[in-house]
């Protein structure tokens, strides 16, 4: 059975030159760059990742952040207990370092805040999801280890998609559209947004709903009700959900920001 044991998860702000150093740690220590640039030397042999970029530290390998770049960057830390029987999957179990991206940053972005959440609010049974979150994650980057990247037309096809969302996005949106968007049929155009984003337009439309929530939770004047309706939300114990299920956090939460300024 495939499983992990998360001993640590946190978002880490700051500047490269103020991390910490590990020499042979007994964890894996996995990390998402969010923002910025993170130097860091693996087993002395230098990398620099950049937003969306996971870096894997396999246990009792070495690192240290590279000091003399002094560049702030933002990123995402799990600490993994060392397992004695494999995971199940080859990101965690060939032990090899790695720096590169393997999922799209959107649906990537979207999981992390909600493990976040979760981490942070302990819950009855966080963990277990946080854990189940982050089995996820490894999976698919796992999978994207050795899969061939989506050509350049299938990324341009994708991009006038997403700003058709872009432009749409508070009305349904339908696989038809999008496929009249780009000119292929709608199955085409579904499976195509779904291979290259790693999101169903279903879940990428939520997610710049949700993103689109946020600001105006904590920017704007209005209700939750009317952000739920301005976004195309008729239900609001389903705009709810949705908030709590993408960001780990329910929407007074983010309105409490707004009052505290």
């Amino acid at each position: 059975m495939t499983s992990i044991r998360l001993i640590d998860f946190q978002l880490d702000r700051g500047h490269t030159s103020a991390a910490a150093v590990g020499a042979g740690q007994p964890f894996d220590w996995l990390a998402v760059v969010t923002y910025g640039k993170l130097h860091i030397r693996i087993d002395g042999r230098p990398y620099v990742a950049s937003k969306g970029d996971i870096v894997y530290v396999p246990a009792n390998a070495s690192y240290d952040m590279d000091t003399s770049a002094n560049v702030f960057h933002e990123k995402y830390v799990a600490l993994l207990a060392a397992r004695e029987t494999a995971a199940g999957l080859p990101l965690l179990d060939e032990g090899v370092p790695r720096v590169a991206k393997y999922a799209p940053f959107e649906w990537m972005a979207d999981r992390l805040r909600a493990m976040l959440g979760e981490w942070q609010e302990q819950a009855p049974y966080a963990v277990v999801r946080c854990e189940a979150i982050l089995l996820e994650l490894a999976a698919v980057w796992s999978r994207e280890l050795y899969k061939e990247p989506p050509s350049p037309s299938s990324l341009l096809l994708t991009e006038r998609m997403k700003a058709y969302i872009a432009g749409h996005y508070r009305e349904k949106i339908t696989k038809e559209e999008l496929g009249a968007a780009i000119g292929r049929t709608p199955n085409h155009a579904a499976a195509l947004f779904k291979r290259t984003t790693g999101q169903t337009i279903s879940e990428y439309l939520h997610a710049v709903r949700i993103k689109t929530a946020v600001y105006m939770l904590k920017e704007s004047l209005l209700t939750a009700g009317e952000i739920s309706e301005y976004l195309g939300y008729r239900d609001l114990s389903y705009f709810h959900r949705i908030f709590k299920k993408l960001t780990g956090f329910p929407p007074a939460s983010f309105m409490n920001e707004r009052n505290a300024k």
